[in-house]
């Protein structure tokens, strides 16, 4: 190559040539530079042709002729096919069977297959259709050592390996399931011969499995990419003649795999194992010819280096230059070469995926700079010949297949994984003629898809990739540095593939296939990825369809699409063809061009094949066609001003003065505060009080009540939002305008590449950002779990203990580690900065397009569903990226504010028919609100003011009351006794309890369906909560499936308590004004709490079962679910205090009616004696602690009191007027028409849930009051 060529030092003769030692052996390293002045009278043309084919000093005799490329092939012909018959590999030990193809051609044994196994590429890429299928190859082996290849499409359960032909395949049993049956499954990381047993490494798509047996030894092995797992097997069964092992494999529904017995060249050919079947006899005498070429192109690249002093002996000398010999010789060797090439295409295909590959390779360089002239001397000349059509095919196969299985390697980097394969594919195809051959090719799809592919790594890989790891509190300081380095070498590699991908897909899009009618540029892109899309329909499934693409080649094509929309094609004059709705500001990327926006409302009204299954806002597609069709507006664009939907206060554009986040600047030392390799999630994220899982795919899924799918049971939702109430006011500066008929609908649009990268985002992305996000959230975890043991270490003096301790250490060790890399590589990835500042402009663009369209009923309800998901997920993941893209502070202030008018405004849409889709919404706000910053962004919203209070009372249902407790105990801070706890009321929302307070108050209805769902839940969790504790009581095990339940019911009912205390401090005369009915359920829930917080049999156990993993039993805080019960008695007590209450209820006399006094003196007095230090700070809750204290007091003396009236007058039986249900009131009201009686109160409380006699079940169509002889309807 030019960049390693010799230099001649010490003389000037300019042109040289590198002979060999005077033995003329080809292969010995020493070799001589001899000047084409050397020896005048010595022929130097002669030379200069035994050096390039490799022959020995002066073997060629003075040439008489002119050089041409007969005297070449004579030449080869006299010298090397004499030499060319290479020693063939003893191949004793192999038995192949004619298929039909062949002779020594190995394939599949068609009556072998068990199950259902197409071959989808050729020669022998297969996919199992069935759930479980297996072959076997038309090749045994008896003796010997050999091997075969797999390459693996998928990285799921697949079982390959060796088989005897006795070895049974059937739907459940395959190879390795058998005796003389032995196989590896990386996915399961097993190796089987009946039993399975730990083995090997776990497997990703791209890994080429070599699968080795050796029969002179009887061994069975594999190799993960050329590197040994180990010896599998030992002492196998000795076979005879014609009955050895077969080559075998089974595959699981929807894996697929590429099968290479020796019909192309071994990716990582194992030293003494010989392939299935023989490679062609030609190879060898092919790689002499390229082996000639390339000392013909090294010579002229000394020439070129010298060719001052060349050109001066070539005028004094009139010797013949390389320059002159290049072409007699370069198409000698090419016509002898691509002659014995062109009839036989096996040796077409190993040649082209084997020495003509390499030969490329080392032309251009598998690393920059390259060496574009002598790569494209030799395209010139090989591009003459007819034959190498074939043979460029299969080089653009190879190349693409190589993208799929290169790894990134540390040392190579930054030029390493598929970037080789990636540079030398674009040099080519910038040549016409290979572009159309490649566009010709019925796989052109299929290898563009191979081009995109990127190769996961495996844990083993991450440790090779990333040997040193640091975190913060690393005791190996050293390591910081070291790991830095290595992270930003691997993200210059993956920086350098992406940049090959986008000039790869820029070529395609430059393409125009040459045919009628004349096509733009882009359509031929556009294809692709419509094809791409309807190939990955119904990829975000649990179950995904059989066929669909590697994860890798989605994310690298929504990688090119997002910097093509963001920071423009690079391209001169590509917006000229490519079209816009708005064309202006051609210059800067889509995303970023602010002003006028435009969407073409048809993308959303037509029934493309990738979005038949796509669920629409307003239902399936079919459905709305049906009931809202749309077919006048389908040619709509719609068009409005950016940053419309914002208040004019607070708007940010990117037009105006203050930009949006997007395309701002930032301090350096900010953009880099992610240095650390890396970085814990923010301090406030491990605190606050939120018990439920994020929704969108990015937050940690797995948290506390994540598994209680099970267990908590949905009920019928009570929300009932009219959709009046969604009847907006209209936006200004939008308009609709039908779109322009003359454009063609082949045309790559800017709007169409922004809708597939949503849904690429939400199949591929998503997925990628949920796994990220749950390696960080267990790195979190482990590495307090870590820093919790050392303490532990240090404080144990006990050698068990201590034991024991260091050995659970070493696994939380290990475990950070391995989160380490983990979240390291996916930084690496994911991350970058260019692909934030494209997501957070995707994310402003996207939520703008929503709120227009949210105006246009008949047109909203056709957006896709993945429009919210992409948006809100994106949204998230922006927000706890690692690095950080924003400060928090200005996160949703300068750019996003329309994203919390959205959430606040359509979480209880009822036009979007999904409720998954709207409790992302709603959950998106719980987490929000957590967030001081955050919160103050809703507070600032007008949307989120108005419509949010009254939309959270009535979202409070049996579905969603788990988001919206956490939303409105945000909302809450400081409300009540618990204020002071951790320094909370640092962080009230004073506006939002003022508009709570406002909402209930002026909606009576409302509040009171709301309070009735708060009571019935909280019953209802402490229900659960007390049976869990019973269940582990009688078994006296704590489980830990039933310790986290416990766990998260008890947070739930803290904080459904903590929202009840909010209630009586914000809206008192709810229970003490009217009917007493909201007080005395308020007085039996807190009783019904107070007996099982108090009453437990075994304390400790009580304090065990609430115990977080890794937490000690001193921090179980049960005043957690006192507070607010000290909180609730304490506010009825001030309200009673007012005039205006004076009169009312009386919560001393209701407390005093319960039939549980001791039970109740009891839970008062545990209240009072509990040490309330250690949970507030200050003394500010010692008054109020006063205030219980007096309340008791009043409450023994009443309770006195009615035991001496009891004594004094006596026990009477039951009064047949008294109420049957609570026998604590008179039956003042009956139902009619069944004409049942009870109490009032009863009744009331009853009639909530419903509404029939709870004595015949008859419907109550009213209720009479006996007494007062009024009547309630």
């Amino acid at each position: 190559m030019a960049e390693n060529s010799l230099r001649i030092g010490g003389i000037s003769s300019g042109l040289a040539v590198i002979l060999n030692s005077e033995d003329g052996k080809e292969n010995l390293p020493k070799s001589h530079l001899v000047s084409y002045s050397d020896d005048f009278g010595q022929q130097s043309v002669e030379r200069a042709l035994e050096y390039v084919f490799g022959l020995p000093n002066k073997s060629l005799a003075p040439l008489s002729g002119p050089i041409d490329s007969s005297l070449v092939r004579s030449i080869i012909k006299n010298h090397l096919y004499s030499r060319s018959d290479a020693l063939v590999s003893k191949r004793d030990g192999v038995c192949i069977v004619d298929n039909g193809f062949g002779p020594d051609v190995v394939g599949l044994e068609e009556f072998s297959i068990c199950g259902e196994i197409r071959i989808i590429k050729p020669p022998l890429l297969l996919e199992s259709l069935a759930v479980f299928s297996s072959t076997r190859a038309n090749a045994c082996v008896w003796k010997g050592k050999w091997m075969y290849e797999v390459i693996l499409e998928t990285s799921g359960i697949q079982q390959l390996g060796w088989a005897t032909i006795s070895c049974p395949f059937t739907d459940h049993k395959g190879v390795g399931d058998a005796d003389d049956s032995y196989a590896f499954d990386g996915r399961r990381v097993r190796k089987w011969n009946k039993e399975a047993e730990p083995y090997g490494q776990a497997w990703v798509a791209g890994d080429v499995i070599g699968c080795c047996i050796d029969l002179d030894h009887d061994e069975i092995s594999f190799y993960r990419n050329g590197v040994s797992l180990g010896l599998a097997f030992s002492g196998i069964r000795k076979m005879g003649p014609g009955f050895g092992y077969y080559p075998a494999v089974s595959l699981s529904q929807g894996e697929r795999c590429e099968l290479n017995f020796g019909a192309r060249p071994f990716k990582y050919p194992i030293d003494g194992y010989l392939p299935l079947q023989a490679p062609p006899s030609f190879s060898s005498f092919a790689k002499e010819l390229l082996d000639c070429l390339s000392r013909l192109l090294d010579m002229q690249s000394v020439e070129r280096a010298e060719r001052s002093s060349v050109e001066k002996l070539r005028r004094l000398k009139r010797f013949v230059s390389l320059e002159e010999l290049f072409f007699p010789v370069s198409h000698g060797i090419c016509e002898e070469l691509f002659s014995a090439v062109e009839p036989d295409c096996r040796s077409a295909e190993y040649i082209g995926w084997g020495p003509l590959l390499l030969f490329l390779m080392g032309i251009f360089g598998v690393q920059a700079p390259h060496d574009w002239l002598s790569l494209d001397r030799v395209l010139d000349v090989f591009l003459e010949f007819q034959g190498s059509h074939v043979m460029f095919e299969h080089i653009i196969n190879a190349l693409s297949c190589g993208c799929k299985t290169a790894s990134l390697v540390l040392t190579e980097c930054p030029y390493s994984g598929s970037y080789s394969y990636l540079a030398l594919a674009c040099h080519l195809l910038r040549r016409e003629q290979l572009m159309v051959l490649w566009w010709k090719s019925s796989d052109f799809d299929f290898l563009f898809e191979g081009f995109l592919s990127r190769k996961s790594p495996n844990r083993q890989d991450l440790q090779c990739m990333i040997p040193s790891v640091w975190w913060p509190g690393c005791e190996d300081v050293s390591s910081e540095s070291s790991m830095l380095l290595t992270t930003t070498a691997l993200s210059d590699a993956v920086s350098k593939i992406e940049e090959k991908h986008r000039d790869l897909c820029l070529l395609v899009i430059q393409f125009i296939p040459p045919i009628s009618p004349p096509q733009f540029p882009g359509s031929l892109f556009r294809t692709f990825v419509q094809n791409l899309l309807l190939k990955n329909r119904g990829a975000d499934r649990n179950m995904p369809p059989l066929g669909i693409s590697s994860n890798s080649v989605l994310v690298s094509l929504y990688t090119v699409i997002l910097h093509f929309l963001s920071e423009g094609f690079g391209m001169g004059n590509v917006c000229g063809w490519l079209k816009s709705c708005d064309s202006s500001g051609d210059d800067i990327g889509f995303l970023h061009r602010g002003g006028h926006q435009s969407f073409p409302i048809g993308l959303f009204l037509k029934n493309d094949p990738h979005r038949v299954d796509i669920s629409r806002l307003g239902g399936s597609f079919s459905h709305l066609s049906k009931s809202h069709p749309v077919h006048d507006q389908e040619a709509e664009v719609i068009r409005w001003e950016e940053g419309c939907m914002d208040d004019e206060e607070t708007r940010v554009t990117h037009l105006t003065k203050q930009k949006p986040c997007c395309c701002s600047c930032y301090d350096v030392e900010f953009t880099k505060c992610s240095k650390y390799p890396i970085r814990t999630t923010m301090k406030s994220s491990r605190h606050h009080c939120s018990t439920i899982p994020e929704r969108s795919a990015q937050v940690a899924a797995d948290c506390s009540t994540g598994s209680l799918n099970d267990e908590i049971e949905d009920k019928p939702s009570s929300s009932d939002q009219p959709e009046s109430e969604f009847g907006y006011r209209p936006v200004r500066h939008t308009r609709t305008v039908p779109r322009d008929s003359d454009v063609s609908s082949t045309i790559l649009r800017e709007e169409e590449l922004l809708d597939a990268l949503l849904l690429l985002y939400h199949i591929s992305l998503a997925p990628n950002f949920k796994q990220a996000s749950y390696y960080m959230s267990h790195q979190s975890q482990s590495i307090s779990l870590l820093e919790e043991t050392d303490k532990q270490i240090r404080e144990r003096a006990c050698s068990e203990q201590l034991k024991r301790l260091k050995e659970t250490r070493n696994n939380y060790r290990e475990e950070v580690i391995d989160c380490v890399r983990h979240c390291a590589w996916y930084r690496v990835s994911l991350f970058s900065r260019w692909k934030q500042r494209g997501m957070y402009a995707t994310c402003m663009w996207l939520v703008q397009l929503l709120l227009v369209l949210s105006k246009l009923d008949s047109v909203f309800i056709y957006i896709p569903e993945f429009y919210i998901e992409a948006l809100v997920d994106c949204f998230h993941v922006l927000r706890k990226s690692d690095p950080p893209f924003v400060p928090p502070a200005i996160f949703i202030k300068q750019g996003l504010t329309s994203f919390v008018t959205f959430v606040a405004i359509h979480f209880n849409d009822p036009r979007i028919s999904s409720a998954d889709l709207r409790d992302l919404l709603l959950q998106s706000i719980s987490v929000l609100v957590q967030y001081r910053e955050f919160l103050a962004a809703f507070e600032h919203n007008e949307a989120a003011k108005q419509r949010m209070p009254k939309a959270l009372l009535s979202a409070f249902d049996n579905r969603s009351w788990i988001p919206v407790t956490n939303i409105l105990l945000r909302l809450c801070k400081g409300s009540g006794f618990g204020s002071s706890k951790h320094g909370e009321s640092s962080s009230t929302s004073v506006i939002f309890q003022r508009l709570l307070r406002e909402a209930c108050i002026n909606d009576e209805e409302l509040f009171s369906a709301f309070l009735n769902r708060l009571f019935n839940t909280l019953s209802w969790t402490m229900t659960e909560f007390s049976v869990s504790i019973r269940e582990m009581q009688e078994t006296y095990q704590v489980l830990e499936f039933q310790q986290r339940k416990c766990c998260v019911i008890f947070d739930l009912s803290c904080n459904l308590a903590r929202v009840l205390e909010f209630c009586t401090h914000e809206i008192p005369q709810a229970f003490l004004s009217g009917p007493d009915t909201n007080l005395r359920r308020l007085t039996e829930l807190i009783v019904f709490i107070l007996n099982h917080i108090t009453s437990a049999a075994d304390a400790e156990f009580f304090d065990l079962s609430l115990r977080r993993h890794g937490q000690s039993l001193e921090k179980v805080n049960r005043g957690m679910i006192l507070a607010p019960l000290v909180g609730i008695i304490v506010n009825l007590l001030d309200a009673s205090e007012e005039s205006e209450f004076k009169e009312q209820n009386d919560v001393v006399r209701v407390f005093a009616s319960m039939d549980c006094p001791e039970t109740m003196h009891y839970g008062f007095q545990y209240m009072l004696e509990y040490n309330w230090a250690t949970s507030f700070r200050g003394e500010a809750y010692v008054s109020k602690l006063f205030q219980l204290e007096n309340f008791l007091s009043l409450l023994i003396c009443h309770t006195e009191s009615q035991k001496i009236e009891r004594l004094q007058f006596g026990e009477t039986d039951t009064d047949d007027g008294m109420c049957c249900i609570c026998y604590a009131c008179e039956a003042d009201a009956l139902f009619a028409p069944c004409s049942h009686r009870s109490c009032y109160g009863c009744i009331t409380r009853h009639l909530l849930n419903c509404q029939r006699c709870f004595f015949c079940n008859a419907t109550v169509l009213e209720v009479i009051r006996t007494i007062e002889k009024t009547v309630d309807r």
